[in-house]
């Protein structure tokens, strides 16, 4: 399946990360005036993929997406993933920056392979996440009769990757990392909350198994 973002909704996201940037935690009425309430259901849900993954980027912690997917299960999944991913490469952007820059023994404590692998494996688990989600949110566009497995399949690999990012940027911060100062904590219980809101992975899985099996 090929699938890239159109030039209207790259421009989404550099508008949206660029106001988030300066206003992590907007008002309802500013996010009316964005004209982003109400987007799931007057643009395709790739416009609100968009605006889900830039959210849990800025750790937005207001009710704009649960207001969004109501209650609707398939949204909620593919939401909270959208959401996980952007927490997970936040986490990882973090762990490269800080790893790129602190000192030990005269060297980068980077250039250690006890170091870098984990910060790696953590950036390839968000990445398959990433594909995943917005493999969900398309699915969900298109109405495809894969969208119950592609949600399923997108929040379970999405938030175990967003929890995993997490912890392996607060273990590359050192102390730092641990203090309630920085805000990684902040990431980190938002990633676990995601994982444990709508089943955990090993329970979506066995919910995607059971339905691959009895089809």
């Amino acid at each position: 399946m090929h699938f890239s973002f159109t030039s209207e909704q790259d421009d989404l996201r550099r508008e949206a990360r660029t106001f988030l940037e300066a206003n992590p935690a907007p008002s309802p009425e500013q996010l009316s005036e964005l004209g982003w309430v109400g987007v799931v259901d007057s643009e395709s849900f790739l416009e609100a993929a968009v605006l889900f993954e830039e959210l849990g980027r800025a750790l937005y912690d207001g009710p704009y997406i649960a207001n969004e997917v109501s209650g609707d299960r398939r949204q909620q999944l593919a939401a909270h993933a959208l959401e996980a991913v952007g927490i997970g490469a936040r986490a990882v952007e973090m762990a490269v920056a800080y790893v790129g820059e602190r000192e030990q023994f005269g060297k980068k404590i980077g250039t250690y392979q006890a170091v870098a692998h984990p910060v790696v494996d953590a950036y390839v688990a968000v990445e398959l996440a990433r594909s995943l989600a917005y493999w969900a949110a398309l699915c969900i566009t298109t109405d495809d009769a894969q969208a119950d497995l592609a949600c399923a399949a997108a929040n379970a690999q999405a938030t175990e990757a967003a929890v995993l990012a997490c912890e392996t940027s607060i273990q590359v911060h050192g102390g730092i990392g641990f203090t309630f100062e920085h805000p990684l904590h902040r990431y980190y219980k938002r990633a676990l909350e995601l994982e444990s809101a709508l089943g955990f992975g090993r329970e979506l899985r066995a919910e995607i198994a059971r339905s691959l099996l009895s089809s």
